[in-house]
């Protein structure tokens, strides 16, 4: 078993965070990962991605250009990458931002409104964590006891009062 997973917005929404929790989650279930952030100079409203790949077996290269799963947080990440999707994979995308579904009949598309589910729900900034969660949900990797290890192992010490929020915006991306 070898899945690919390529995360993709602005910086600031999350995109490297939520890779990481994916990360985390595989390594807490013991198999191989690479995690492989990308950002341009910009720390906020410049381009981010991050690509993740989780395999029962060694791993040749980090990179992701051809994702089994497609989790886009904004328009022009959306625009940029769905044709790189792996026909039979997926798209996961957060449609109050995107704004359109996909044209691809050989692939799986989710739209979930991330951003207005997060404000509405008072979960304001984790709309990639609800995002996560519907990632959780479809794909059906990794029980609630390693998804909540893997949050607590991604939040820093000085933010752990943020673990109870990120697991909420997680379980509600889970009910979509």
């Amino acid at each position: 078993m070898t899945r690919s997973f390529l995360f993709a917005g602005f910086g600031g929404q999350g995109v490297l965070f939520a890779g990481k929790v994916l990360a985390y989650a595989g390594l807490c279930e013991g198999y191989f990962v690479t995690w492989l952030p990308s950002y341009g100079p910009e720390t906020r409203g410049g381009t981010s991605n991050c690509s993740v790949v989780i395999s029962d077996r060694e791993i040749g290269s980090p990179l992701v250009t051809q994702p089994d799963v497609f989790i886009a947080l904004n328009r022009p990440s959306y625009d940029k990458l769905i044709d790189s999707v792996t026909s039979g994979g997926a798209v996961i995308m957060d449609s109050t931002l995107v704004g359109r579904e996909s044209e691809r009949g050989d692939i799986v598309s989710h739209s979930v409104q991330a951003t207005a589910l997060a404000g509405q729900a008072e979960l304001e900034g984790l709309s990639n964590m609800i995002l996560l969660g519907k990632l959780f949900k479809e794909t059906g990797l990794f029980g609630d006891e390693t998804i909540k290890q893997a949050v607590e192992k991604s939040v820093s010490e000085k933010r752990k009062d943020l673990v109870a929020s990120n697991l909420r915006a997680i379980e509600l991306g889970k009910k979509q």
